[in-house]
């Protein structure tokens, strides 16, 4: 299982997941032919491609305006647990987070941020991962 978060810009909490079970490619960008829909201007059709592999998911950028890790451009790299990228210089930042357990730690911070019960949903979810973000709360 992998999930993918949606990180608000200033404080950097979840504002939105997609988990995907079964997938081995994972397409994100502006097209709604992606597997995660994000309309920002700076986000390329197809920004990003997350591919399963043997070895373990691999972060492929395909955007114009490029993807970056700590300030640093990247083409190719493997996916951490944890890891955060950032679809273009100043585009939205998108959390990798690989494995149950993970999923289970992040729904309980997310409840108890939130002051919820843990059966009610924290965030927007999709079994189906498409999803749209039209602008992030400032």
């Amino acid at each position: 299982m992998i999930t993918l978060s949606l990180l608000h810009p200033l404080n950097k909490t979840p504002l939105q997941h997609w988990t995907f079970e079964d997938e081995s490619v994972i397409r994100i960008g502006r097209s709604t032919d992606n597997d995660v829909i994000l309309y920002s201007a700076v986000v390329s059709r197809h920004h990003v491609e997350l591919r399963r592999t043997d070895r373990g998911w691999e972060i492929m950028s395909l955007g114009t305006n490029g993807t970056y890790l700590d300030g640093k451009r990247i083409t190719h790299i493997a996916a951490e647990n944890g890891i955060i990228i950032r679809l273009a210089r100043s585009g939205p930042n998108i959390q990798i987070r690989m494995g149950t357990e993970n999923q289970d730690k992040f729904q309980a911070r997310l409840a108890k941020k939130h002051g919820l019960n843990q059966s009610e949903p924290t965030v927007p979810e999709s079994k189906s991962a498409r999803a749209v973000l039209t602008k992030a709360p400032h």
